[in-house]
Parts: structure tokens; C-alpha cells; sequence
């Protein structure tokens, strides 16, 4: 049976973001919103600078509703104000990961036809040497310090350009100064009419690991469904209004975009931006503010946060909720977070074209492995190779039918019919199990299977099973050609400073795992190659 949503969370309330976006300013008005580099907008502020650019939008530029823009901006008070002006300005909002190099922005920029850009100074010297093969027409550059106050954002924007060399030299003929495109913008502003709450808001592209990244086009009620089912789950262990928040993840992630800008912003809760997680000194410090009750992360972050030398001496009494989504948690990294700071990690599971949330651990009902059951008003069911459905307790792949199911590839006709049925069953290409209780088990990517002597092997398997001996800080597996069994394992290990050999890792491997998953060859390496947001890359290692 269905789980329903509460009357209270039904998405039919609103047609639109705008509306939701304006409910949700108007009635947390004078609560904390959004904070970076220690300034905090209220929810007061967010709604009049978010209106400025909308009117700057709409009334000096060329832009009109349903184009698309797009947002290339690292986790700072700028993120929330662009996303959230340009929906009101009816535009489609592309978001792209800041780090992307010349030619992925290339790819997204022409895939999505945007027509303008709100971009980091920093990542201006790229968008300079490809501009001329886009429809990009208007280009505004923020710098890293805007949004603060006037003798923090000059400090700031100094000390990037000059002192840490971070800012390339550019030239961007026409480009906007967003900062100033706020300054002379007036604070009110009267939203279009939206068509349907069908008509797409946000182009969310895949992470593009089996060649080019697709969009995946979410509409305005696939956002606001997902953020109500969320909502849902997270009202189980935070409360509205008082919880702060930190935001490591990168808010053009789908995750942190769905968590961040909407379902907390929904809640009136306080997001703490973390613009460089990398830095885990300065994140480590965040983490012990006593403030802090919240944090999302994904394994590999859980585990560098792990090894550094001043968090077991953190009061972690006021951390309530630890979420994890993107890749799977390593049980051996959630007990030893548990134990470390007293709080269970929540995993859950995604993907951007579910908007993305599917499923997600119950607060108090938490299965180690899994990702929980699946939110509410979604259909999931389990099929084999021939798209037959199978049993509970069979692996097979996860299909999933529900509001928050986008509406299609961008320009991808073909890949949408691949992708998602005539009835609405999306085919996620990962397998899992299903078992009695309803939670979800992660196996592995379908295209992450290795087959060795006709027997599936799932890396993540072997991974969980390595990264639990003391010598281990976390490893990947991948298969190989080979001419005996077909593929065999290959198994890449970051090791601690305690003395570990092959043999001692194919012994450890032997206690847990049966004949076929034992690797034949193990690499000792420095550290394993990870997306910006922390995800192991086997493509990479292949």
C-alpha cells in the first residue's frame, strides 16, 4: 500500500515555486535564513533581494519566461538569491557545477540553450574562451564577497583577487556586476503568470559517468512534491524554525538543492553554506559551534571528517540529524561516526531524475545498509533482465513511479523512452533488494556489475567487506578483462598509517566474502579519484 502524505503536506496547495518561495519568505520573515563567511540573510532579506534581480531580470535585460539560465556559483548567499529570483522571473534554471572544465560547460551550455549566465568571477576565464559558441547573451559576474556587508564583501573580493590569486584575468564584454544589478533594482515584485504547474523549472544534469550529461527536466510540481515528501521525513526528527543547519554539499547537487533551498527554506530553518568543504580545518570549527543540530554529508566526507585530529574533542550534544545520500555509506564509517559523536547517520537514496529523493531511513527505525523505505505517494517495484517483476528478497534493478519523477531528458526524446515507461515507471538502472519490512537495500549500479565466471559481483559489496579492516580508510573495486573468468576484480585500497599488505587484505577478504569476489590484484594508492561532491570515480580506475 501507498504511504499518503499528511493533508498539511500536500503539494497541490501551491501551483508554482514563486508561490511557494514567497510563502515561505512571508512567513519566516524575520527567522535566519541563509549564513556564509559569518553573515546571515533573514528570510526578510532573501525575499527583497531575490525580488531585486527578478525585476532586474525582467525589466533590463532580453530575457523572457522559459529561458533558461545558468547558475555557476559555489555554496554562497548568492546561490539562494539567483535561484530563487530567476524562477520568479519565470525563467528555467540550469544549475552547473562551478568546477567543470571548459568543455563540459560547453556541452551543458549548448545542450540547454541557456541565454544567460550568473557566474563566479573566479570561473570567468573559461566561460570567456567558449562563450562565442553558446546563445549566451547576458553574462553578471558575482565575486566571492557579495552579499556582505559593504567592509567584509571588499575584504573578501581583495583578498580572493590579490592575495590568493583566485580570480584569473578575463575579459567579458557587456558582462553585468551583480552586486550593483541588485543595488539599482527596486525591492517588490510581481511574479508571471506560471502556465502549469507541469512547465519545467529546473535542468538538473546527470553526472554524465556514461558519456554525455543529460538534463533531466523537473518541473515546478515534481520540486514541490519531492520537498514535501522530505519534508516528511525530516519533520520526524527536526522541528520548524529552530534547527541550523550546515550545507558541505554543493547546492547544484540535486540533494543539497532540494534540501537546502526548499525543504529547510520551507521549514524556516537556518543553512549554514560551507563554500569550500575541502577545507576540513574551517568545517570542523563549524561543526563545533554549538548551534549547529544538522548536517548532510556523503561517505567520503564522513570519512576524512573522521581522521581529523580535533573532532573527537567536539561536544557533539546538540547534533540531532546526520543525513547521507549519493553514494553508499560504508558500515564500518557510519558505527565509527556513531560512536564518535553520539548521532546515527540517516542514509537515504536518489537520483536527479527523481528530483531527487526516493527513499530514506526512519529516525528511530534505522536499518544499517539500507536506504530506508520509500517516501511517501511513491511505487517502487524490483524487475530482472527481461523487465519481469521479481520478489521481495530478489535483487534486481528499481523501478520507481511517483510525482517527483521528472518529466523527460531535455531534447532527449529517445533516451526518455528508454528511460521511463508508457505508464511512468522510471528504470534506474540500480540494483537492489527489497526486504520483508520494505527497506531498501542499495546492491550497485547496473553499469558498476562485474561479472566473473557468469557469478554478479557488486564493488560495493567487496568495498564494505575491505573498509572494515583497521588498515583501510576506503578502497573500489572494479573488473577487468580476463581471459579465464571472463572479468575478474581489481581492488584499489587507501590504507591508514598502520602496515597493511596484499596478503593481508586477500585473508581479510576471505573471512567475508565467497570465492569470486576475492580480488586478484590489489593497488595501494594515495587516495582514490572522487566528483566534486565526493563520489568514487571506478570509471576513472578503469
Amino acid at each position: 500500500m501507498i504511504e499518503k502524505l499528511h493533508d498539511d503536506l500536500q503539494p497541490g496547495k501551491f501551483s508554482s515555486l514563486p508561490e511557494v518561495i514567497k510563502h515561505f519568505c512571508v512567513e519566516n520573515a524575520d527567522l535566519p535564513a541563509f549564513s556564509c563567511f559569518g553573515h546571515t540573510l533573514s528570510y526578510r532579506e532573501v525575499d527583497e533581494l531575490s525580488n531585486r534581480f527578478a525585476n532586474y531580470i525582467t525589466n533590463e535585460t532580453d530575457l523572457k519566461p522559459g529561458d533558461r539560465i545558468a547558475i555557476q556559483l559555489p555554496n554562497v548567499l548568492q546561490f539562494p538569491i539567483v535561484f530563487y529570483g530567476a524562477v520568479r522571473a519565470g525563467l528555467v534554471v540550469v544549475n552547473t557545477n562551478p568546477l567543470y572544465t571548459k568543455q563540459e560547460m560547453l556541452h551543458q551550455f549548448k545542450d540547454s540553450g541557456v541565454k544567460a549566465i550568473v557566474i563566479l568571477s573566479n570561473f570567468c576565464d573559461k566561460l570567456e574562451a567558449i562563450i562565442d559558441q553558446t546563445d549566451i547573451q547576458t553574462v553578471i559576474v558575482s565575486q566571492l564577497g557579495d552579499l556582505q556587508k559593504p567592509l567584509k564583501r571588499r575584504l573578501v573580493n581583495f583578498v580572493a583577487k590579490y592575495i590568493r590569486k583566485m580570480v584569473p584575468a578575463y575579459t567579458l564584454k557587456g558582462s553585468i556586476d551583480f552586486q550593483q544589478a541588485l543595488d539599482s533594482s527596486p525591492p517588490n515584485f510581481e511574479c508571471p503568470g506560471i502556465g502549469s504547474h507541469d512547465d519545467v523549472a529546473v535542468l538538473l544534469y546527470t553526472g554524465g559517468t556514461t558519456g554525455f550529461a543529460k538534463g533531466a527536466m523537473l518541473s515546478h510540481n515534481n520540486l514541490i512534491a519531492n520537498m514535501m515528501q522530505l519534508r516528511s521525513r525530516c519533520l520526524l526528527i527536526m522541528t520548524d524554525k529552530t534547527e541550523n543547519v550546515l550545507a558541505p554539499l554543493p547546492l547544484y547537487h540535486s540533494y543539497a538543492f532540494l534540501l537546502h533551498c526548499l525543504t529547510l527554506a520551507y521549514a524556516g530553518n537556518h543553512n549554514i553554506l560551507v563554500t569550500n568543504p575541502r577545507d576540513l580545518n574551517a568545517l570542523v570549527k563549524l561543526l563545533a559551534a554549538p548551534l549547529v543540530s544538522g548536517f548532510v554529508g556523503i561517505n567520503t566526507l564522513y570519512l576524512a571528517l573522521l581522521q581529523h585530529k580535533d573532532l573527537a574533542s567536539i561536544d557533539f550534544s546538540g547534533l540531532k540529524f546526520c543525513g547521507a545520500g549519493g553514494m553508499a555509506m560504508s558500515t564500518s564509517v557510519a558505527d565509527e561516526w556513531q560512536k564518535t559523536t553520539g548521532c546515527e547517520i540517516f542514509e537515504g537514496y536518489g537520483l536527479t531524475e527523481c528530483s531527487p529523493v526516493v527513499s530514506i531511513n526512519i529516525p528511530g527505525k534505522t536499518r544499517r545498509g539500507t536506504v530506508g523505505p520509500v517516501v511517501p505517494e511513491t511505487e517502487i517495484k524490483i524487475v530482472d533482465d527481461d523487465g519481469q517483476e521479481v520478489a521481495h528478497g530478489e535483487r534486481g534493478e528499481l523501478w520507481v513511479r511517483g510525482p517527483q519523477v521528472m518529466q523527460g531528458y531535455w531534447r532527449q526524446e529517445q533516451a526518455t523512452a528508454d528511460a521511463i515507461t508508457t505508464d511512468g515507471w522510471l528504470k534506474t538502472g540500480d540494483y537492489v533488494e527489497i526486504g520483508a519490512d520494505d527497506y531498501i537495500s542499495i546492491v550497485d549500479r547496473k553499469k558498476d556489475m562485474i561479472l566473473v565466471s557468469g557469478f554478479n559481483v557488486f564493488p560495493n559489496d567487496i568495498e564494505d567487506w575491505v573498509n572494515r579492516h583497521d588498515a583501510v580508510l576506503e578502497s573500489a573495486a572494479i573488473g577487468v578483462e580476463s581471459k579465464k573468468t571472463g572479468e575478474s576484480i581489481k581492488l584499489f585500497v587507501v590504507t591508514n598509517e598502520k602496515p597493511v599488505n596484499k596478503d593481508q587484505i586477500i585473508a581479510h577478504c576471505k573471512e567475508g566474502l565467497t570465492g569470486y569476489k576475492i580480488p586478484r590484484d590489489i593497488v595501494f594508492v594515495k587516495d582514490l579519484p572522487k566528483s566534486n561532491i565526493g563520489k568514487i570515480l571506478r570509471r576513472k580506475l578503469r
